[in-house]
């Protein structure tokens, strides 16, 4: 009995202690499951901040290499728009130069049109409504403001060029002959710029342009067939051979003929 109370006793008087560790332990437990979510707390906020400085970080690089490429871009830009202002002002003096050009050449153009239709007037007088067509065109088309220089400087250059012409080919067409006579309609011979003839539709008159009296001369007779032979060659009718005609003015006698 006495060993029981003992025990009770014993028991009473180590409960509080019990109860006071009990509670001291939790509230250890309790504290340390609160620093544990602080840390945790803690933890999270220091992840958090790591990831915000990253995106930071990257976000300054991309800024950092955006800023590169901008200066880059510019620089280029720089350089482009400096290249396309020396070639404006290339171009410019070009025009300029153009427009001199062009104010030399006109009156220059003119002075060989004026020259040309002195030559037609001069030369031996075939084809006059043609070629005098042309230098009349010609005329008009240096006048005209929408035709451009070089077209202008073509158009005169192929004039020429055809007047050029004239004097290396052998032709042959029918045409209207005015001399004292009247008009008459005969078949005509050019012998490049040397020599212009001419002979009846029957054959049986004849003649050439006679430069130094500025008129139609006749020519013998014996001249008939080397005439129709010519315009035959020159209608290519008839294969190319060495004809006997008259260079130089002539007798109309049928007994003398020229080389």
């Amino acid at each position: 009995m006495g060993d029981v109370m003992k025990g009770w006793l014993i028991g009473l008087l180590l409960m509080p202690a019990m109860l006071l560790a009990d509670t001291r332990l939790q509230n250890a437990q309790e504290e340390s499951e609160a620093l544990q979510r602080d840390a945790a707390a803690a933890q999270q906020r220091i992840d958090a901040l790591d990831d915000a400085s990253r995106e930071a970080l990257q976000r300054y690089r991309d800024a950092v290499l955006q800023s590169r490429q901008l200066r880059d871009y510019n620089e280029r830009m720089t350089a482009m728009v400096e290249g396309q202002r020396s070639e404006l002002d290339s171009l410019e003096e070009q025009l300029a130069s153009i427009e001199q050009t062009q104010r030399a050449v006109l009156p220059l153009l003119h002075q060989m049109v004026s020259s040309l239709e002195q030559f037609v007037a001069l030369d031996l007088p075939f084809l006059p409504e043609e070629r005098n067509t042309r230098i009349s065109q010609l005329h008009s088309l240096l006048d005209r403001a929408d035709v451009s220089v070089a077209e202008k400087y073509r158009r005169v250059i192929e004039a020429y060029q055809i007047e050029s012409d004239y004097g290396r080919t052998l032709e042959a067409w029918r045409g209207t002959l005015e001399d004292d006579q009247g008009h008459r309609t005969v078949e005509f011979l050019r012998l490049g710029r040397v020599m212009l003839y001419y002979q009846s539709l029957d054959g049986r008159e004849q003649g050439y342009w006679d430069a130094d009296a500025e008129n139609w001369a006749s020519l013998p007779g014996s001249y008939r067939r080397a005439l129709e032979q010519g315009i035959r060659i020159a209608r290519q009718q008839q294969t190319p051979e060495l004809l006997r005609l008259p260079l130089k003015p002539v007798a109309s006698t049928d007994a003398t003929e020229g080389n």
